[in-house]
């Protein structure tokens, strides 16, 4: 591993996971409660991650068309004290060596938000910090569309992918989950939903049993 001169953004800190900025970039409190709190909580969303996820994670690797595929290759950047595994990870040979591909897989088709193409751009960051050769663009691979999103690592994706990486290691820092998210549109595919906003189900059950307390009462007066 080529790790250069540079040191930690936080040295003595544990790595920021590469998987945490996906959440991150979603919600930062979803991302506290998972890595901070350490709550969890399966969906059909997160089932059909997992299944995408089953034949990457055995590992190994081939050679297709002169292409080297390595699956399940640990990462690490120790200048921004990240680290994890990629899901694909093709070295295209370029006259020079080989040019790093990273491919995530996911479930489900292209989003609005960046939190897939952050979480590709990181492991692009260690590889570049790994291999000491730019990787200029990595792909999304969506099980619903089976098509591959090639993702530019411009200037503004790696500096939305910093920051995200910056404020993530704050929050893991400090231990601190920051107050859920305004944008409520996203609690609703999120499967930490009555972990972190428990009111929205208690109110419900409190009016359903005020309901069949009012009703067994009105049974019980006599006409």
């Amino acid at each position: 591993m080529n790790g250069g001169e540079g040191t930690s953004e936080a040295e003595g800190a544990d790595p920021v996971p590469l998987s945490a900025l996906q959440h991150a970039v979603y919600c930062l409190r979803q991302a506290a409660l998972i890595h901070v709190e350490r709550m969890w909580a399966d969906n059909r969303f997160t089932a059909e991650g997992h299944v995408m996820h089953a034949v990457a994670d055995k590992g190994g690797g081939r050679r297709v068309r002169g292409t080297r595929r390595v699956m399940a290759l640990p990462l690490a950047s120790r200048t921004l004290n990240l680290t994890g595994v990629s899901d694909v990870v093709e070295f295209i040979p370029d006259g020079e060596g080989e040019t790093a591909f990273p491919v995530e897989f996911k479930r489900g088709k292209p989003k609005l938000h960046r939190a897939d193409e952050v979480q590709l751009c990181a492991q692009a960051l260690c590889l570049e910090e790994m291999t000491g050769r730019p990787v200029p663009e990595g792909a999304l691979f969506y099980g619903e569309t089976r098509r591959r999103v090639v993702v530019p690592f411009d200037d503004e994706l790696r500096r939305l992918t910093r920051d995200t990486i910056a404020a993530l290691r704050e929050v893991l820092v400090s231990g601190r989950t920051p107050p859920p998210t305004t944008q409520r549109q996203r609690c609703r595919a999120c499967s930490l939903l009555s972990l972190c906003r428990p009111d929205t189900f208690a109110r419900p059950v409190r009016a359903w049993r005020r309901r069949m307390v009012e009703a067994s009462l009105a049974e019980q007066v006599p006409s």
